[in-house]
């Protein structure tokens, strides 16, 4: 069965909020009608400011729900019917307004109360200000509808319609319709792993020097995302904490980004409970105990500045610390450049975690931001030695690894 016929019938609730990408609305629909899809549609009165439910009406060819309190629709139980008739809701734009609704419960409008009331999974594809997408809010709600099962596709980064730049642009369309695939594919399978709640963190972490500098690796997120991926294709419901990172984000996948240890995490516990965690992140040892609020100058004559670092939290050894919010299955990741499997062993040992992933980076190995990996899997069962392989493909091993591990 091709793409195209993969959808062909399924039935997507669309939600557009307000913004000025509310117009990229109109071409998902166009889109998704294109490959078959059932598509109706809910606007709300702000989204109504950029483009007309008339448009999306004559683009979807279904009505277009506006109102909370239709007295046709609701002598029918509208709302009710909307939200559960569907095999997917997808909010596309997702305001900032409307995500903090959907993380506090609210339901004072039409799009807010179908999102309440639904049984079936949802999408959101975020759009907003750079600043609003970075505010501590925002960042608390995504986090918080993350560990609801809530998936996220986007934002992209890039020049904004209020002449800033940075992440918050919505995701194109193709990107959006390639997570609702995911997503549908994922819902539909009896994968080894439905059911099952994955934490993946990937990527570096940069930590802040001044406003214009900061502590960071080589990290380029390739293996990390690759994992998220290919827990999701298993039937995974997966939340993705990624560090800064030049990579789409993959489809199906709940992805909450950070930037600092501390706020990788702070997402992390706020993602749990989770059944299988994998740390593959290469988290910043340490950070600048004292972040100075302008740029450091560079004066003629005068000596370097002292930085004194202190450590950063350990996330590893916090996942895999004993209690009842212990993820069945703990996973971290060893990069060294000497010693590989004696420093693995150790590691292993040191944090209390169930497995150790650990690949030799040294100079000229290819393994730091390459598209390959070379890896020794570490247990308290013993030591297996992976041949090198593309990273997606050490990514589905160890899916599958997981997946017998857990009995699936």
């Amino acid at each position: 069965m091709n793409e195209a016929a993969s959808l062909a019938g399924k039935k997507i609730l669309l939600i557009v909020s307000g913004g000025i990408a509310a117009y990229k609305a109109l071409e998902l629909v166009r889109q998704l009608r294109a490959e078959g899809v059932v598509v109706h549609a809910v606007i709300t009165r702000a989204g109504e400011k950029f483009i007309s439910a008339l448009s999306l009406q004559a683009l979807t060819e279904n009505p277009v729900s506006t109102d909370l309190f239709s007295l046709d629709a609701e002598s029918r139980m509208g709302h009710i019917e909307l939200s559960r008739a569907a095999d997917l809701l997808v909010v596309a734009p997702a305001s900032a307004d409307l995500l903090a609704k959907m993380a506090a419960g609210l339901a004072d409008d039409l799009a807010s109360t179908l999102l309440l009331a639904t049984d079936k999974r949802v999408l959101v594809a975020p759009a907003m200000n750079v600043r609003m997408w970075l505010h501590p809010a925002t960042v608390a709600n995504l986090a918080l509808l993350a560990s609801r099962g809530v998936a996220v596709v986007g934002p992209d980064e890039g020049p904004m319609a209020c002449n800033e730049y940075g992440p918050g642009r919505l995701a194109e369309p193709p990107a959006i319709v390639a997570a609702i695939r995911s997503m549908l594919a994922s819902g539909l399978a009896s994968g080894p792993l439905a059911g099952r709640h994955a934490l993946v963190t990937s990527g570096p972490t940069h930590e802040p020097i001044d406003p214009v500098r900061y502590i960071a690796n080589r990290s380029s997120g390739r293996q990390g995302h690759a994992i998220a991926a290919a827990l999701a294709a298993l039937g995974a419901r997966v939340t993705l904490v990624s560090g800064p990172v030049a990579l789409p984000d993959p489809p199906g996948v709940s992805v909450r980004r950070v930037e600092t240890a501390a706020e990788m995490l702070a997402a992390c516990l706020a993602a749990l409970p989770a059944d299988i965690a994998i740390c593959a992140a290469a988290v910043a040892d340490w950070r600048v105990a004292d972040i100075t609020g302008h740029k450091i100058k560079k004066e003629p004559g005068a000596a370097p500045p002292s930085l004194t670092l202190v450590p950063n939290p350990d996330i590893l050894a916090t996942l895999s610390a004993p209690g009842p919010a212990r993820p069945r299955l703990v996973i971290g990741f060893a990069a060294e450049t000497d010693d590989l499997k004696e420093n693995a062993e150790a590691k292993r040992r040191r944090k209390g975690c169930d497995w150790i992933v650990a690949n030799d980076v040294a100079a000229g190995s290819g393994i730091m931001g390459g598209e390959e990996n070379e890896v020794l899997l570490v247990s308290e069962a013993g030591v297996e030695t992976w041949p090198r392989l593309p990273k997606a493909e050490v990514a589905r091993r160890l899916a599958l690894r997981i997946a017998e591990a857990l009995g699936a």
